[in-house]
């Protein structure tokens, strides 16, 4: 009698759910999502590339076409200038069409701009081409997002701290790259090298699956059952028994569940109609939630930062804005000041005089310098999952602030090297655990728009970031310039005191009315 037959089980089946959160924690993290890990983290390293070669290609070429300092700092600016449209834009696409049609098109745009931008004839289509690459490049938060839907929420600090992994994979190649090709073959060989990965996302795209999150959001469960079907079957593991629905969806059965428990015991005729009546409310209610999130899903670029700036979103959206700004204006002021200060022409020399030399950049520093971060990445994964998200974030950026007192005076070579090498550890925590903090605030329908626009404001830090490191310090302004540094890192550490909530083990949201549940 305790045997439950065939059809009794099948019907038993059906009434189960579960969601796209619980199928990815049941099946655990393991070979699909490496091969995951493997794309994304190409972009990652494309990515971090195209960034890093930006501190060697502005001296040659400043020296080649006598450029004066405004103009070598314009080099740089141009790229995070598409980098602010490009991450608003792929982040509407891809929230709208699709995770895969954003990085596709992104990829499309860095290959071709980047190879096009070593046989710029002149200094202006050099400007032209490298905003083009800029505007490819503000798709990276798309693909960070992408990883991050499919990684258990157990292991989703660790797991997105090893996917920066690959951006310091790119720093470092491309400092070793141009430790061997600049002196031998010139800048034109450097960016035509580094436009590579992302061509190779283009050759794999076709094995690529689609986010089975977004799938659900949009209404698609079959197709996002059948991705994660594909990731059961390669990890070798089982889905959960039972159907497929979104978070809203489990929210609306769940309360339906304790209503309907409630009100079990002594029900009259009368009750009776009225639970029928409730039942018929609760339908339609659902209908309309289901029209509401899938209209939020379709949502515009204008109807889209809105949402980010609504109540229960602004203090977040607004306080990761400031943090984004400070911690790329940092990121990249350490990685300019490296050049810069280990330039072998520290001395104050007038900018007029300067844009006539030839400025030798000491590439074996840069590539020390540029391990920093394999550090400062293992102490980000030590302490992501244990401190969380915001006592990770503040205290590094505290930390860097130390590391840069010294610097406000003139100090010898090694002992400079050396302490920016500390900042550069501190500033990639930073860096690191932002980007993981970062779209676990914002729910499935806005993920990408909202981690686009925090990207946005980041690469305004980078635009300005060029104009204090390289003029202020060419116009003997070092001290200055670095207290600025100090300043903008100081906010930043202080502004993650007052995010709301750490995400710290919570799970993913979908829709705004689930990352209310989730948050409280």
């Amino acid at each position: 009698m305790g045997i439950k037959s065939d059809d009794e089980k099948q019907t038993y089946d059906e009434k189960q759910t579960y969601t796209v959160d619980e199928a990815i924690v049941t099946m655990g993290f393991g070979k699909f999502q490496l091969c995951v890990l493997a794309y994304a983290g190409m972009g990652w390293i494309s990515e971090a590339m195209e960034m890093m070669l930006l501190s060697f290609v502005g001296p040659a070429v400043q020296s080649l076409w006598h450029l004066s300092p405004n103009q070598e700092s314009l080099i740089t600016s141009v790229v995070f200038a598409g980098m602010l449209v490009g991450a608003y834009s792929w982040g509407i696409v891809s929230d709208n069409f699709g995770r895969r049609k954003g990085f596709l098109i992104t990829a499309i745009v860095t290959s071709a701009a980047g190879l096009l931008s070593a046989f710029a004839p002149n200094y202006y289509l050099l400007l032209f081409f490298r905003c083009l690459v800029g505007l490819g490049l503000g798709g990276g938060p798309v693909l960070a997002s992408w990883f991050l839907e499919f990684i258990p929420a157990p292991n989703r600090g660790f797991w997105m701290v090893i996917f920066q992994t690959f951006w310091t994979v790119g720093t470092i190649l491309e400092a070793g790259i141009a430790w061997l090709v600049m002196p031998r073959l010139g800048w034109r060989w450097l960016l035509g090298l580094s436009a590579f990965p992302s061509s190779l996302l283009l050759l794999l795209y076709s094995v690529t699956p689609e986010s089975p999150r977004y799938l659900c959001l949009k209404g698609r469960t079959a197709e996002a059952r059948h991705v994660l079907e594909k990731i059961a079957k390669i990890n070798g593991t089982k889905l959960p028994s039972g159907n497929l629905v979104s978070d809203w969806e489990h929210e609306l059965q769940n309360k339906s569940l304790l209503s309907s428990s409630s009100n079990e015991d002594d029900t009259t005729p009368k009750e009776m109609e009225r639970d029928e009546d409730s039942t018929s409310e609760a339908k339609e209610m659902k209908s309309e939630d289901s029209t509401s999130t899938l209209a939020n899903s379709n949502m515009g670029g204008i109807t889209a930062l809105l949402m980010l700036l609504s109540p229960e979103l602004i203090k977040s959206t607004l306080l990761l804005w400031l943090v984004f700004f400070g911690n790329a204006f940092s990121y990249y002021g350490l990685v300019l000041l490296t050049t810069e200060l280990n330039n072998g022409q520290n001395k104050c020399v007038s900018n007029e005089l300067q844009s006539g030399k030839s400025r030798d950049i000491n590439y074996g520093d840069v590539f020390i310098t540029s391990f920093a971060e394999f550090p400062g990445l293992l102490l980000a994964a030590a302490v992501v999952d244990r401190l969380g998200r915001k006592l990770s974030m503040s205290s590094m950026f505290f930390c860097c602030c130390i590391f840069l007192v010294p610097l406000l005076f003139q100090q010898p070579k090694g002992l400079t090297t050396g302490l920016l090498f500390g900042a550069r550890i501190c500033i990639t925590v930073t860096f690191t655990v932002v980007y993981v903090y970062a779209p676990e605030i914002y729910p499935t329908s806005v993920r990408t728009t909202g981690v686009g626009v925090a990207s946005s404001i980041g690469r305004i830090g980078g635009m300005v970031c060029p104009l204090v490191a390289v003029a202020l310090v060419h116009g003997c302004h070092q001290t200055a310039a670095l207290i600025l540094f100090e300043l903008v890192i100081l906010l930043s550490g202080i502004s993650v005191l007052f995010f709301p909530f750490e995400t710290m083990g919570r799970g993913l949201s979908d829709s705004l009315s689930s990352s209310k549940v989730i948050n409280t």
